[in-house]
């Protein structure tokens, strides 16, 4: 099955002339051949360069505008994929967005860290900023039906959406994919990171956020587990988060005594990745996690729909030294919605203490049956 991914339309839509338009996500999340059926539907000339192609480097050295216009010609649309890998590219799109009337420029990258180094300030005011992520439940939607939708949750829970998943025959092929991934690429660009040797510790500190999923995290605590500085660790999770491999969700509150603030919540952005972290692929009947793959699972998805939706929230859990707790909160408007995540269809009622302090905000279970309403 081939799925069409929702940027290849709102991608060429948001290109601007004179500015830069970045797409980042991880590694074989689709990038590159998204930008290649852009480049196939553009109605007019494209210059494609590849960042990890050293010939790519030698091409932008000469950093002036008669150098790049000499390149460019008459092409006024510019590509560049895995833009990162360029020294000073910041520096040398801001030359070409300021100098060469009408060129819009479509560059992407698999590293927030390096992409916000190299661009960020050049930039500033010259560039929007996209994230992509791995095939999002609302892609599926367009190509596959309710019954189909339904046989396939079991799947994605336990191996993810990466796009290549879909071109495996079997669940051997699947896990062997998904390792490399993680071995191959998460792996390597972390590492690359000033120089990082630490790869025992750093395949620790996932394991231990892998099986922790959903749960709140005491940096102090995995510190001294490890036997590394809790700057370390905070350093190591800012590193995972830029390579995308998992994000953080704080506690909510409106400065009430019992809530929880301080500690936060580790998700991963693919059930897939994380499972491969731990080397877990049991079917979800064999399995003691399915409460923490349905939570990571429709946190992912819902973070992919509201992005790819354009809605803004701000996102929380919420939970009080009394542990009573709410899986996700949003806000938005000055308006609180809250959602707890079942995977049966057990009854549950809104937390008193949430109730009592929060009586304008609504309360919605999220189950398996209703679930698509909630991502799509």
């Amino acid at each position: 099955m081939e799925i069409n991914r929702l940027y290849e339309t709102l991608v060429p839509a948001k290109l601007k002339a004179n500015k830069v338009l970045v797409l980042l996500g991880a590694r074989r999340v689709g990038k590159t051949q998204l930008i290649n059926q852009i480049i196939k539907n553009a109605n007019q000339k494209v210059l494609f360069l590849n960042g990890d192609d050293i010939e790519t480097h030698n091409l932008l050295e000469t950093q002036s505008t008669a150098n790049y216009n000499r390149l460019l010609g008459d092409c006024r649309f510019l590509v560049i994929d895995e833009a990162q890998e360029i020294p000073n590219i910041g520096k040398k799109l801001k030359l070409m967005v300021d100098t060469i009337v009408g060129l819009k420029v479509l560059i992407t990258g698999s590293s927030a860290f390096e992409i916000n180094n190299q661009i960020g300030e050049p930039l500033v005011g010259r560039m929007t900023v996209l994230n992509m992520y791995p095939i999002a439940q609302m892609e599926f939607a367009k190509q596959e039906n309710y019954l189909e939708t339904k046989s396939n949750l079991e799947d994605r829970l336990v191996f993810g959406s990466y796009p290549e998943l879909l071109s495996l025959n079997n669940q051997e092929e699947k896990i062997s994919y998904l390792k490399e991934i993680v071995n191959n690429h998460l792996l390597r660009d972390i590492l690359a990171f000033e120089g990082i040797k630490k790869r025992d510790k750093i395949i620790a500190l996932l394991q231990i956020i892998a099986f922790r999923t959903g749960s709140e995290i005491s940096l102090e605590s995995i510190g001294r587990q490890l036997q590394i500085s809790k700057n370390t660790v905070e350093k190591y999770l800012d590193l995972f988060t830029k390579v995308f491999i998992i994000y953080s969700v704080s506690g909510f509150s409106r400065n009430r005594d019992n809530e929880i603030t301080k500690m936060k919540k580790w998700y991963f952005f693919d059930n897939g990745i994380r499972n491969a972290i731990i080397n877990s692929f049991n079917p979800l009947n064999m399995r003691e996690d399915v409460g923490k793959l349905w939570e990571n699972y429709l946190n992912a998805e819902r973070i992919k729909m509201l992005d790819y939706k354009e809605i803004y929230v701000s996102s929380y859990f919420w939970r009080t030294h009394t542990k009573q707790e709410i899986d996700r909160i949003e806000e938005a408007n000055e308006k609180i919605f809250a959602y707890e995540y079942k995977w049966g269809k057990a009854k549950v009622k809104t937390p008193t203490e949430f109730a009592k302090s929060y009586a304008n905000a609504s309360f919605e279970i999220i189950n398996q049956d209703n679930y698509l309403d909630f991502i799509v």
